[in-house]
């Protein structure tokens, strides 16, 4: 936790965050690689060993590759697939991913969080936005597979900034991405802002709202959200670490469900004539994300287009679409084309750097 870290950016405690306070060695990521593969069944499994917490470039080199030649050595075996790290984004240089692409490393993470200056400067992050380009750029070239993190809420942010970041994002083209919601943790600057008013936590509601457009932008661009949200643990929840923010167990299925409200909405543009009820036929896995938190989704539409009855049926469908059968007739809603036509329609589509 924290280490090879300089900064105490607004936001960070990685001991809390982490559960752990300790430094970890090459004898103890092999402790706990043995300790977890023993519980893992190895067939048609695809593992990896992954460093997290710190910036792990900014550790001095000889103990990165000390921690590498470890978990390098599971991969040789064939043990394991992968090995990912995370680090900042001023941590890369051609140096560094050379002694990384000798230790095995297929996978950085770079902390993004933001690609507005001001919220950087804000947030105390000490590095800009040239420095997350420069060092994209230069981790693709080298060909590891390259991830980036982004956060929502801090300091200086807004919903503009915000989907700005994601586009910009987009446009860098990743192959996957983080989403964090900003969560005032304990023993951090940022509790102190919350305390004396300085810092207002974005609500559930306004997060749900700025993360749904962002999660389309970045399935629009065929790229892979892994993450959304941190994820609750014995001390990452309310009463514990998390003292205020939009902390929600189930944050991702909120998001999701609300990207099948706006893309209702869109469809129901096209309709012209009156309609009583609707049968939904929806992939089994998708069910949940369509109907709703709590039936959101289906009191919503029954409420917004004055319908008597809503069905929804499980069908054997890729989860790429559904259907709406609307008076006999089965109306294919394929989810890519309505969220374009959502995205175009609010000006989220493209983007001039």
């Amino acid at each position: 936790p924290h280490k090879g870290c300089p900064h105490d950016c607004v936001f960070c405690n990685q001991k809390k965050i982490t559960g752990l306070s300790t430094d970890i060695t090459d004898i103890h990521v092999e402790e706990i690689i043995e300790e977890y593969i023993k519980t893992i069944p190895t067939s048609n499994q695809i593992l990896e060993i992954a460093f997290f917490g710190g910036s792990f470039t900014g550790i001095e080199k000889e103990v990165q590759r000390k921690l590498l030649s470890v978990a390098n050595k599971y991969k040789e075996k064939g043990i394991v697939n992968y090995i990912r790290l995370s680090t900042r984004p001023d941590y890369i240089s051609e140096d560094i991913l050379n002694l990384l692409q000798e230790n095995g490393v297929d996978i950085i993470e770079l902390g993004v969080q933001s690609l507005d200056e001001d919220v950087l400067q804000e947030s105390h992050r000490g590095h800009s936005i040239y420095d997350v380009y420069k060092a994209s750029k230069l981790i693709k070239e080298y060909n590891f597979k390259l991830g980036l993190q982004m956060m929502v809420g801090l300091p200086g942010d807004s919903k503009e900034k915000s989907i700005s970041t994601a586009r910009k994002i987009a446009d860098i083209a990743p192959k996957f991405v983080r989403v964090y919601p900003t969560l005032v943790i304990k023993d951090t600057y940022l509790e102190k802002m919350y305390i004396d008013g300085s810092y207002i936590p974005l609500s559930i509601e306004k997060t749900v709202d700025i993360c749904c457009d962002i999660l389309m932008i970045f399935r629009y661009n065929r790229i892979s959200v892994i993450r959304l949200g941190l994820q609750p643990t014995e001390n990452v929840t309310y009463g514990q670490d998390v003292v205020a923010g939009p902390f929600h167990p189930s944050i991702r299925q909120l998001v999701e469900s609300k990207i099948y409200q706006k893309i209702f909405i869109e469809f129901f543009k096209d309709i012209r004539y009156q309609i009583d009820e609707i049968t939904l036929r929806v992939n089994k896995k998708e069910i949940s994300n369509i109907v709703g938190h709590k039936s959101s989704n289906v009191e919503f539409i029954k409420k917004k287009y004055n319908l008597k009855k809503v069905k929804v049926l499980l069908d054997d469908i890729p989860r790429e679409y559904f259907f709406i059968e609307i008076n006999g007739n089965n109306e294919k809603v394929e989810l890519n084309k309505y969220i374009e036509q959502y995205l175009v329609n609010n000006n989220l589509k493209k983007i001039t750097l």
